[in-house]
Formats: structure tokens, sequence, C-alpha cells
């Protein structure tokens, strides 16, 4: 099972996350700051970390989602979003794949609130009960 990041750990990542929302200062900040707050609104006490030379991720139990920013959209992946209900049609990409999912936000999106606390709670909850898929 992967290590947990400390307190310090923890604090570094969220501040890197800050970061990353100010420089972007435009509409892809914005939908990163919105779905950085339905996370910790969903799941208090969400460990924030910061992976792979630049990506912020949401963990419980094991990664929940993470938020790659790029020129044109916000994608959201979750790492076990292949197993998680989506009744709304949340997912737009990696649809491909065997277990990642990913919503990809452009410019004038609309994040459907409810059907992504939805799926963040439901990433939680597949996390904890300990199946890889």
């Amino acid at each position: 099972m992967p290590r947990s990041p400390d307190k310090t750990e923890q604090a570094v990542a969220s501040e890197r996350i800050d970061a990353r929302i100010a420089e972007l200062a435009d509409w892809r900040g914005e939908a990163l700051a919105e779905a950085r707050r339905l996370i910790h609104a969903a799941l208090p006490g969400v460990t924030e970390t910061w992976k792979w030379r630049g990506v912020p991720v949401w963990e419980k139990n094991g990664i929940l989602c993470t938020g790659e920013t790029y020129k044109d959209k916000v994608k959201l992946t979750f790492a076990k979003g292949a197993t998680l209900p989506d009744p709304q049609g949340l997912f737009n990409a990696s649809l491909e794949g065997n277990a990642r999912r990913a919503i990809d936000l452009y410019k004038d999106d609309k994040l459907n609130t409810k059907a992504f606390t939805a799926l963040i709670r439901a990433a939680a909850e597949l996390n904890a009960s300990g199946k890889k898929k």
C-alpha cells in the first residue's frame, strides 16, 4: 500500500494547488478551484497531493481524482472511473480504457455539482472497499 503523505507534504501540495489556480488566472483556474471546492465539500478531510511533475491529486484510501490543466481544458480523471456509476453521463473522455474515466471541461462548461459530488463519494467508497476495480 502506498505511503500516506504527512502533514507537511499535504500543506506543500495544497500550496502548489493554490499557486496553480492563481497562475492560470482564467476560466481554467476557476474550473479547477470549483472542482477542488466540491471535492472538499463531498469528503471533508480528503488529502491533496502533487504528483507527476505538477498534477493536483485528491486521495482517500487511494487516488480519487486528478486535476490536469491544458491550454483548452481542465481534465478531471478518476483512477477507477470505469467501475463507478455515472448515471448523469459526466464522463466524456478516456472512455476506452479498462480503469480510468475523465471529465473534460472546456470554457463555458458547467460541472453538474450533484453528479460530480456523487462520483467523488462513489470513488471514495470504492477505494475504502479495497477492490481493485
